[in-house]
């Protein structure tokens, strides 16, 4: 029976060892031998001196050694982080400090760019560098991937599946990125839910294309482990480098993004692609009607699923390939093993048609917020409808997000309540933006909105006001922010005003001022 996170791999390799796991490039590992690297390196990493529950980063392109690292950190007991590389080295200093990283598995050109980065992360103790040399680094030693300890006796931490096994950092409406902790009750149960719906099967080939610390893309692993299936990984580069991999490969099924599929949609996909690809699936934000028309001509075999999640439950709801003519613009339903409650302000149920908070109840809840507990109290909370003599309390996801239900059971997005950008599949904080915008001296406030983009999904903007005393220059203010953040992060134009509109209570008027911005794009235009 699979429980923990690193039983996918070997539940698989008992059943067919020789079967196809992994592909990078022409680089292509069998179950067996996947999950021989993946007992060594946990077994390294204890010998590095892990402790059970202690946090190991990997900040990686996909790999190879990449996913070996992830499983294998969950195998010896500790709890791997997946950083996105993209982010830039005042984001992974915070996830490192945040979470208290011990070990911190990288490449050589990746560690240069983070500078003085692990000199100022006291808890990390080493860094394992997939393609660099072991020696001494400030406070951390540095062992190459291929210096590893081999020490085939060192003991694994002893885990049960409602112990940690992942964070993943994600945006949220306030600061810096704010860690999900997952159980690996929480992954396992995801990865069967999924592999369910979407009929996955040993003989899938799943294209890896989303980051894997996000958790639709690392989802792409564990489903794909779960029943057997290869996984192709792949670091995009061009829409076209996706068609010629599906196609070399016999790509079976494809996760993406909105603003991925607005690119891919206009390929010319090869003969071999439309043959093989089966499904694809949506998440990260609604695919628009004219996007998912195209996609599903140019790939005319190929099922969609539409799926709605937050990293705090993995997956919600998806729509059945059934549906989507009837309902394009529906969420769908709850995933196997979830439940979707639509409620009122008091936590009540809402009738058929009236707007109200999606609430997810389930095995896929996560676990909280690292080292936060004001947060996780504002996001997980008591389940609705709850009989009030149980001796226990369930907690659900409270996610913010209004939703309305039809007379069918199928759920519509409405709006979300917080302030997030959502931008390339991406979740991204506006004070983050802002806090660094302000610490330049190059404006006197700063906001940033989320506006409408056909191929983003929301564009970054910035409506600045200038310095005191000075003048504000968009264009250096632009420099600055590619220099502090990945370019998702970056504002794609700024709006210099003479004053930021408040309300009654004092406080920047956001809405009036995204308002303002969406009437004088249509103005321009």
């Amino acid at each position: 029976m699979t429980e923990l996170l690193s039983d996918l791999v070997e539940s698989a390799a008992a059943r067919a060892p020789d079967a196809p796991a992994l592909r990078y490039g022409e680089a292509e590992l069998a179950y067996g031998d996947l999950a021989c690297r993946i007992e060594a390196a946990a077994r390294a990493f204890v010998s590095l001196g892990i402790g059970r529950g202690e946090r190991i980063a990997v900040y990686l392109e996909k790999r190879i050694e990449t996913v070996v690292s992830l499983f294998a950190a969950s195998a010896a007991g500790a709890v791997f982080v997946p950083v996105n590389p993209l982010l830039r080295a005042p984001q992974v200093r915070h996830i490192l400090t945040d979470c208290n990283v011990r070990i911190l598995v990288t490449s050589q050109s990746r560690l240069d760019a983070l500078g003085d980065v692990p000199d100022n992360c006291p808890d990390l103790r080493s860094i394992v560098t997939v393609d660099g040399r072991s020696g001494t680094t400030g406070v951390a030693g540095r062992v190459a991937w291929d210096d590893l300890p081999r020490e085939p006796g060192a003991r694994l931490h002893r885990v049960i599946d409602t112990d940690m096994a992942a964070i993943i950092y994600t945006s949220g409406s306030t600061g810096l990125p704010k860690g999900v902790v997952l159980s690996h009750r929480n992954l396992v149960a995801g990865a069967r839910s999924v592999a369910s719906y979407l009929e996955n099967t040993p003989d899938d080939r799943i294209l890896s294309i989303l980051p894997l610390s996000f958790d639709a893309g690392l989802s792409q692993l564990t489903t794909a482990f779960h029943v057997g299936a290869q996984a192709v990984l792949m670091n995009f580069l061009l829409p076209r480098d996706v068609a010629t991999t599906a196609a070399r490969y016999g790509i079976t099924g494809i996760a993406g993004v909105p603003p991925l599929w607005h690119q891919l949609a206009g390929l010319d996909w090869p003969e071999e692609a439309r043959r093989s690809v089966r499904y694809f699936t949506n998440t990260g934000g609604h695919m628009p009607l004219a996007t998912l028309k195209r996609l599903r001509a140019a790939l005319p075999n190929a099922a969609p699923y539409l799926m709605y999640g937050l990293t705090e439950a993995f997956r919600s709801t998806y729509l059945p390939p059934s549906e989507v003519d009837r309902r394009p613009d529906s969420m769908g339903k709850a995933i196997p093993n979830a439940e979707i409650l639509v409620v009122d302000e008091t936590g009540k149920p809402c009738p058929p048609g009236q707007p109200g908070e999606l609430v997810h109840r389930g095995a896929l809840v996560a676990m909280g917020y690292w080292n936060d507990p004001e947060r996780t109290a504002i996001r997980f909370r008591p389940a609705p409808g709850q009989d009030p003599a149980l001796p226990i309390t369930e907690l659900a996801v409270w996610s913010g997000d209004t939703v309305r239900q039809d007379e069918d059971g199928f759920f519509y997005f409405v709006g979300r309540a917080d302030d997030m950008i959502k931008t390339s599949g991406y979740r991204v904080s506006p004070t983050e933006i802002e806090e660094v915008v302000l610490s330049t001296g190059l404006v006197g406030e700063a906001v940033a909105l989320g506006v409408s983009d056909e191929a983003l999904g929301q564009a970054v903007m910035l409506a600045v006001t200038a310095p005191e005393g000075g003048v504000a220059d968009p264009q250096a203010i632009i420099d600055e922010c590619r220099k502090a953040f990945p370019p998702y992060m970056v504002p794609r134009d700024v709006v210099v005003l003479t004053a930021l509109p408040r309300n009654p209570n004092g406080k920047i008027d956001r809405p009036r001022i995204a308002l303002d911005l969406r009437r004088d794009r249509q103005e321009a235009v």
